[in-house]
Parts: C-alpha cells; sequence; structure tokens
C-alpha cells in the first residue's frame, strides 16, 4: 500500500508531506514546552516537549541532508546546522542525567556500598563485582567467576571499592550535576535567542510551505545513498573481533589516553549517525519498521552512553586531590563502561547479521 501511494505521487508531494508533518510536530512541541508550568508535573512535562522538539529537530535535519537534491540547495543548507545546533543544545541535559543514572546504578551493582544510592530500578541484592560482559559471557560460556581477594563479607566486592565507592558516587554527582545545572541554563537561554527564533521562524514556514528545486530525482536512488553509505560504514568495523561474546579490545583501548578511546569510539558513532540517516529516509518512503535496525540502534546508543560514562569516570579520577581509595572506584568504574562499550558492539554485530524483517 505504501509503495502504491508512492507510485501514485510524485517524490515533491512525498517529502513535502513527512516535512510538513515534522515540522507541525515541531511546533506542537514547542507549544507544550512554552505552556508548561514551573511545578513538579509541569517540569517533567517541559523536558517530554523538549525530547519531541529534539526528535523533530533531528528527523528535518536528517531528511534535508538525504534529500536535498529535491530542496532549495541555499534553504536546506542553511537550515541543517541550526536544527543541528537546536537538537545538540537540547540533548545534553538529558545525556548528564543519563550519564550520571547509568555511573550510580555500575557502582551500586559492583560495590554493594550501603553509601551508594541506589536507582529506583537496581536490584535489591548487590551483584560481585563483576563487569557486565563478563557476567554474561561467563554464563554464555560456562565459566567460573572467582572471589576477588579481599572480599568484603557482605557484598563480595573488594574492600577497596565498598570504601572509596561512596565517595566516587558523591564527586560524580556532583560534577554531573553541575555538568547538568549548565546544560539546563545554556538551553533556556538558546530557547530566548533570536538564533532560536530564526529557527523555529523556518520550520512554521516549513509547516505549510516545502521549497522543493525543480529537480525530478525519485526518492528511492537518494534513501539507497543513505543505505550504501551505511553499509560502508559498518563494512569498516571490526565486527569480526566484536563477534567475540569476551574479547576485552575495548578495555585495553579504553585504559589508553582519552584521545586513543575517541580514535577508536569514532567509527562507531559514524555508523550510528548514518544509521539514524537511513532509517529516517526509510520513514519518508514509509517502509515500516525494520527490526534489526531498530535492534543496531539500539546497540550503538548503548555504545555511545558507555563510552560518554567511562570518560566521565576517567574524567572524575583526574581530579586533584582525591582519595587512592575513590581514584580506585573510578578506575573499576572505568572498566567496567568500557566492557559495557564491547557488550554494546557485540550486541549490535548480532542484530547485523540478523535477517531484516519489517513491521507495518
Amino acid at each position: 500500500m505504501a509503495q502504491q501511494h508512492l507510485d501514485e505521487s510524485t517524490a515533491g508531494e512525498v517529502l513535502a508531506a513527512h516535512l510538513r508533518a515534522q515540522a507541525t510536530e515541531f511546533l506542537r512541541s514547542l507549544r507544550l514546552h512554552r505552556e508548561s508550568t514551573t511545578d513538579a508535573q509541569g517540569a517533567e512535562e517541559s523536558l517530554e516537549a523538549a525530547r519531541a522538539l529534539r526528535r523533530a529537530a533531528r528527523r528535518i535535519g536528517g531528511t534535508l541532508h538525504t534529500f536535498r537534491p529535491l530542496l532549495d540547495q541555499e534553504w536546506a543548507t542553511d537550515l541543517r546546522p541550526e536544527l543541528a545546533w537546536l537538537s545538540g543544545t537540547l540533548a545534553r541535559e538529558h545525556a548528564y542525567a543519563t550519564r550520571l543514572e547509568r555511573l550510580l546504578d555500575a557502582l551500586h551493582r559492583l560495590s554493594g556500598a550501603p553509601g551508594v544510592p541506589p536507582p529506583a530500578a537496581a536490584e535489591s541484592v548487590a551483584a560481585p563485582a563483576v563487569p557486565a560482559v563478563g557476567r554474561r559471557s561467563a554464563r554464555r560460556n560456562g565459566w567460573a567467576q572467582p572471589s576477588p581477594q579481599g572480599a568484603d563479607e557482605q557484598g563480595g566486592a573488594p574492600r577497596g571499592l565498598t570504601v572509596g565507592a561512596a565517595k566516587a558516587a558523591a564527586l560524580l554527582e556532583r560534577q554531573l550535576t553541575l555538568a547538568r545545572t549548565r546544560a539546563h541554563s545554556t538551553a533556556l537561554q538558546a530557547f530566548g535567542s533570536s538564533r532560536f527564533h530564526a529557527v523555529a521562524d523556518n520550520v512554521a514556514v516549513l509547516a505549510s510551505e516545502v521549497p522543493l528545486s525543480a529537480s525530478r530525482e525519485a526518492l528511492e536512488p537518494l534513501a539507497a545513498k543513505a543505505e550504501s553509505n551505511l553499509a560502508e560504514a559498518v563494512a569498516a568495523l571490526p565486527l569480526g573481533q566484536a563477534g567475540h561474546p569476551y574479547n576485552a579490545e575495548a578495555l585495553v583501548h579504553g585504559l589508553a589516553t582519552e584521545a586513543a578511546n575517541e580514535a577508536q569510539d569514532a567509527p562507531w558513532l559514524k555508523a550510528r549517525a548514518l544509521l539514524r540517516l537511513h532509517r529516517y529516509a526509510q520513514e519518508v518512503l514509509r517502509a515500516g519498521d525494520d527490526l534489526r535496525l531498530t535492534d543496531a540502534g539500539h546497540a550503538l546508543d548503548r555504545h555511545r552512553e558507555a563510552a560518554d560514562a567511562a570518560s566521565a569516570a576517567a574524567s572524575a579520577a583526574r581530579t586533584p586531590r582525591i582519595a587512592p581509595a575513590t581514584a580506585y572506584a573510578l578506575g573499576v568504574l572505568h572498566a567496567d563502561q568500557r566492557h559495557e562499550v564491547e557488550a554494546a558492539r557485540f550486541d549490535f554485530h548480532q542484530a547485523w547479521l540478523r535477517e531484516a524483517v519489517r513491521t507495518p
């Protein structure tokens, strides 16, 4: 049915309808954000509206990138980086909150220390100090996990980790809460800036009239190019190595400098960005959801979150004059998150190899 609809419509009509729908969602989310109150419920509604606004901005920008030959070139070239600026600005506050929750969850799981506040979803019984990918691989391969020397009698964690975990949690909470507060202030300033109002004005025009070019190019070849770019990026990944459930490659490189970490993670982040562009192009074609791509996208999202969390732990460990036990706990936490990077790569490998299954 979707293909029949595409055949009966011109590429410009289909593209314009999709962009108008995304622009309408952008404006609706902006209205909800402005109308939200200052109480607790209003704050939650404001955050949800900002997330919806960010999603719409991301989809509009991705669509402008993939299908630019069908649009007014100058207009699309000018608007796309502004949408990326807005999406990135709005994403930071949520990213810091998610990072802190992930790190506190990991510290609580690894140490079982009573001074580490357990997240709402944390298990009531602390797990032993074994990185998550190590536990999954041990179960998969039937390996035994030895108890670490000097283990605490209650939680099974090393005493040094138990002692330092509470202070490490306090340090991370202080640093990441400050970063989140600054990101929140930056987002509020962005909403009041002339730059944001210019973006909103452009999107408001887009909701009623899409500036198309005179090109008669079809949608499918442009979408196929986005898919080809993704396949090329994935082909450059070390998937053979990532296909082993426990190879510690991410950890080995994770012990290197921050620059080395960024260089190692960069190809995976590129694949994540290109996968999003491919999925957005499929939305324009109304091709339905590809469950394989959905799972692969979730794996790459976790990859980025774990890599950023590991970087935050390493940054906290470089804080001057912290206690050795605190530094030790942060080092264990860093290693745990680099193992999570490895686990996400393994999950991506498994998802990518599956046969594509689409749902309407």
